[in-house]
């Protein structure tokens, strides 16, 4: 069936004083449109007799086949309309236009050269062949119907398109100027590479900057490349029609562009008469290649996807050591010279054998490097050393799968300007989705989430929104790059790249926040990707909650009071919350805040929230998450990427602990990002027989500490009779005070309401913390009179001044540690810890009670030492009395005794921030419950002197307790007076 086909022509006529009669009516064979307006208008064009103008008329012509006929050509008959007029002289006739009509009714119109569809039509009716409108050169045009109009004859080109260089080293800067001669507009930048057909539209990225001004408009194009170079294209609008100016730009190849495999080559001629050299570059480039010396050798060429390759077969192996040169030649660029240097092995050299396990290996030449192509599809280079000692070393294999490194380098020149980011990321996710699953070395997994890092900062830059389908690729790949398939991978690309599971996360948490859903509620579930999206409205029921059946169990809600703002202001609030599986092992073990030098794991998954109302973005608002059946200390944390000079680490700000019931744990954050809880290592599950244990002991202790009391109300005047027994019983008492009123704080704590906002919880903490360290300073105190005393015989201090000395050291120190612990750590939410009213547990407790308590038992370890030395050698001179000696064996053998016992449980408390094996917390419970057991025992029961006092104070009536007080009174008035005379000797000793 032949089809009809329609031309129109334009003819252009010169002719005197032409003038349509109002009356003309076309005819269906011919019609006739005066400079394209409409039939029938009548021109006006008085310049006098004679005068000529030239007059553009439309004509429409119909023929039977697509065949022009010949004698159209060489003669052409006027229609009737043109000869009705009264013409006196026809100069020309031009064809501009041809239109080819099909069955449909649809006219495919065709400009010839010199003439262009006008820029209104242009742009309303498509190309006949589907081209992008922005760079479509407007000479075909596809219409359904009747024909508006016709081609149209072009002005002079209204700009020109300037370059001070076709030649462009690679990092220089190129510059492309266009100058305007009159006002253009949709300016528009493209590039076309070498051997593509296909222009690729410029966008400011971050190596492209377009700039426009009066008269001028520019395109700057920085660290230029070989992927830079090409033909360039400016798109713009003037005069009513669409033009396009084009420079070409060339870059030469680079030396580190140019794949010589193998670069270096050991030979042994008695195992291998030939070898083969290849020199590739990429398929892009125009270039020619040599290689010298060719004798005895052939040449050939090999194309690949992306690249081709210049071969020299060898036949026969080289007399001696030989460098063999590829040469690249290409026209106007300078020659580039690709060396490979052939080593001959000789006779006793050392040499790797010959080994085809995995990869086939020839014999090698200690100290060189073995080289061997990449599989099939895959791009890189198979590397072994030769060792001096002749033996093979490790395999090192960068291949890396050829379609993923062309995606990550179309992402990089997309990040960079080039392709329409819309257009592309969507392409890009769904290629990259395809390709997660064939990864199976650590560059292809690298290469991976590096173009997944760089379409995230594409997204960011350009505000791009992913639909539903690019959503669902992008969740597909990270699941598939979660898999524990991989896992191997991970290990090994991170010893190189260590921040590369945080720009990851960081990638994905961007890319999520881009999501635009079509439909709601939106969701997505795979083994390591769980995603739900919905939208809040008016109706909504208040505020938002999601959970996931994860391990453990998670559920996230956002609080109405967060919402409200923005659901009530009209917008469309809509949440997306995203649950990684098995990330959070792969970022780097960073912890903020005296984490540092406590090892933590998490739960294995990270929760991402994202909140974006008519499409903005929110940072700020309240996330409760529940996780059930988690044990031991936990921490609610975030992922700060900005910390640990950009690695990223977690942090706890802004984020508090609760414990709402036996299993389950409430996280409360005040803003937006990705979650996670943190575990140590060793956590000890919280049992009720380990609290049990801690409760009952901590009551035994405070009974003990409480019967402490009593007895020094019964014997203490009994038992102070001297100064040294004084100042020993005083730091013991002043020691059962404060371990009681701190114990009574401990035990009360799970009975108070715990968080910052509690100023009784606050109190408690600090309370707990000032008499604890009290507790050791009066211990220390102690050790510091024996040591005075024995250290000191004839420069003895009064007893006032001792015991001021005493109470400074005892109260007025921890009063010090305790204040500045509250300074420093109070304001930056450290101080508590979480979910208790106790100092908190990791770098606050170690730096502020830990360090303190194990510096005085070493001080008091030291004055133990020192003290029985004393007293099993002492000087005739120096021994002191018998009863003052007796009292410094008192303090002695407490000191023995306690010491050790209070060094060894708080030893144990440190080692439970690094070991916490349940061994070490039961000890450390038993131990730290039991310390008012320790100073009754070996405090007071274990005192020849109080325990002889007590028998005398029960064991006596009313008198002879009163006889018991006179003879105690006279003892210590004699005592004194006995010391008062001593004193007075030594002082007159001393003025002699």
């Amino acid at each position: 069936m032949s089809s009809l086909a329609l031309s129109r022509l334009l003819l252009a006529m010169t002719l005197p004083l032409l003038e349509l009669e109002p009356t003309f009516v076309p005819t269906a064979q011919s019609e006739l449109s005066p400079s394209g307006g409409k039939s029938g208008q009548q021109l006006n064009q008085h310049s006098g007799e004679g005068d000529s103008v030239p007059v553009s008329s439309y004509v429409h012509l119909e023929f039977s086949n697509r065949a022009w006929p010949q004698e159209l050509s060489k003669n052409v008959t006027l229609p009737t309309a043109l000869a009705l007029l009264p013409l006196r002289m026809l100069t020309g006739l031009g064809l501009t236009t041809e239109c080819h009509a099909n069955h449909s009714g649809t006219s495919l119109c065709t400009c010839h050269p010199g003439y262009q569809w006008n820029a209104t039509l242009c742009s309303l009716y498509p190309h006949c062949w589907g081209r992008r409108p922005e760079r479509d050169p407007c000479m075909c045009r596809s219409f359904h119907g009747p024909v508006p109009g016709y081609c149209q004859l072009l002005p002079p080109v209204p700009a020109t398109l300037t370059l001070g260089s076709r030649l462009q080293v690679q990092g220089d800067t190129l510059n492309l100027i266009l100058l305007k001669k009159e006002e253009t507009t949709n300016l528009s930048w493209f590039l076309r590479h070498s051997k593509s057909h296909r222009p690729i539209i410029l966008w400011p990225g971050t190596n492209v900057m377009q700039t426009s001004s009066e008269g001028q408009a520019g395109l700057c194009v920085a660290r230029m490349s070989r992927h830079w170079a090409g033909e360039y294209e400016s798109i713009f609008e003037a005069r009513g029609f669409r033009w396009r100016l084009r420079q070409v730009v060339k870059v030469p190849l680079q030396e580190e562009e140019v794949v010589r495999l193998p670069d270096t080559l050991s030979i042994s001629c008695a195992a291998s008469t030939g070898f083969q050299l290849s020199c590739c570059i990429p398929l892009t480039t125009a270039y020619t290649a040599t290689w010298s010396p060719g004798e005895d050798s052939q040449a050939s060429l090999q194309k690949l996807s992306d690249s081709q390759c210049f071969v020299l077969t060898i036949q026969h192996c080289p007399a001696a050591n030989t460098t063999y040169t590829c040469t690249l030649q290409s026209q106007s660029l300078p020659p580039l010279v690709a060396p490979v240097s052939i080593t001959i092995i000789q006779d006793g050299d050392t040499t790797c054998p010959e080994d085809f396990s995995v990869v086939g290996w020839n014999v090698t030449k200690a100290g060189f490097v073995a080289q061997a192509p990449c599989p099939v599809n895959k791009k890189g280079v198979v590397k072994r050393l030769c060792g001096t000692d002749g033996i093979w070393r490790p395999v090192q294999n960068s291949c890396t799968e050829a379609k993923i490194l062309t995606l990550c380098l179309k992402t990089k020149l997309l990040l960079e300007g080039q392709g329409k980011p819309s257009e592309e990321v969507p392409w890009i996710l769904s290629e990259l989705q395809g390709q997660a699953g064939v990864a199976s070395t650590p560059s292809d997994l690298w290469e991976m989430l590096h173009t997944v890092t760089l379409l995230a900062k594409v997204v960011a830059e350009t505000s791009t929104e992913l639909t539903d389908s690019a959503l669902k690729d992008l969740l597909t790949t990270t699941d598939k790059i979660l898999d524990a398939n991989i896992s191997s991978l991970w290990t090994l690309a991170q010893a190189q790249e260590p921040s590369m599971g945080s720009d990851f996360l960081k990638a994905v948490e961007t890319l999520v926040h881009s999501f635009s859903p079509q439909q709601h509620p939106f969701a997505f579930s795979s083994p390591n990707v769980l995603l739900q999206s919905q939208l809040l409205r008016h109706s909504s029921p208040p505020g938002y909650q999601a959970s996931f059946s994860t391990r453990p169990l998670l559920q996230a809600r956002i609080p109405w009071h967060s919402l409200a703002p923005l659901v009530q202001s009209g917008t469309n609030v809509s949440i997306t919350s995203l649950v990684l599986q098995k990330l959070d092992y792969w970022l780097p073990s960073n912890y903020t805040r005296g984490r540092w030098n406590t090892p933590y794991t998490t739960p294995g998954l990270i929760l991402v929230v994202s909140v974006t109302a008519d499409g903005q973005a929110f940072t700020q608002a309240e996330v409760i998450m529940d996780y059930e059946d988690m044990n031991g200390t936990l921490h609610c944390v975030f992922w700060n990427h900005s910390v640990f000079q950009g690695r990223g680490g977690w942090s706890d700000e802004g984020c508090e602990v609760h414990a709402v019931n036996a299993s389950i744990t409430q996280c409360m954050c005040q803003h937006l990002t990705a979650f996670s809880i943190l575990m140590s290592q060793h956590t000890v599950p919280e049992n009720p027989t380990l609290g049990l244990l801690s409760q009952v002991g901590m009551g035994a202790s405070i009974l003990a500490l409480l019967v402490c009391l009593v007895i020094y109300r019964l014997v203490w005047r009994a038992v102070v009779r001297n100064k040294v027994a004084f100042f020993r019983h005083t730091a013991l008492f002043n020691m059962v005070i404060c371990l009681l009123v701190a114990d009574t704080c401990f035990l009360g704590n799970p009975f108070l309401p715990s968080g910052y906002h509690s100023p009784v919880c606050l109190v408690t903490a600090f309370l707990c913390h000032f008499f604890y360290l009290s507790t050791f300073f009066w211990m220390l105190a102690q050790a510091l009179v024996l040591a005075h005393q024995l250290l000191f015989v004839f420069h003895q201090l009064s007893k006032h001044v001792v015991f001021s000395l005493m109470v400074m050291l005892g109260y007025l120190c921890p009063l010090g540690f305790a204040a500045v612990t509250l300074g420093l750590y109070l304001p930056q939410r450290k101080y508590l810890w979480e979910g208790k009213c106790l100092l908190h547990g990791d770098g606050v407790m170690l730096h502020s009670f830990s360090e303190p308590v194990l510096a005085i038992v070493g001080v008091n370890g030291l004055v133990l030492v020192i003290a029985v030395l004393k007293l099993l050698r002492p000087s005739l001179s120096e021994g002191p009395t018998v009863e003052k000696r007796q009292a410094l064996v008192g303090v002695l053998k407490a000191l023995l005794i306690l010491t050790p016992i209070f060094g060894l449980t708080w030893g144990l408390g440190v080692a439970t921030l690094f070991d916490g094996s349940i061994v070490s917390h039961y000890a450390f419970s038993i131990l730290n419950s039991l310390q008012g057991v320790f100073i009754l025992v070996f405090g007071c029961l274990t005192d020849k002197k109080v325990l002889e006092a007590l028998r005398k104070r029960f064991r006596g009536s009313c008198s002879s307790n009163s006889a018991i007080s006179m003879v105690t009174n006279e003892t210590y008035t004699s005592e004194h007076s006995k010391e008062r005379s001593e004193h007075a000797s030594y002082e007159e000793r001393m003025t002699d």
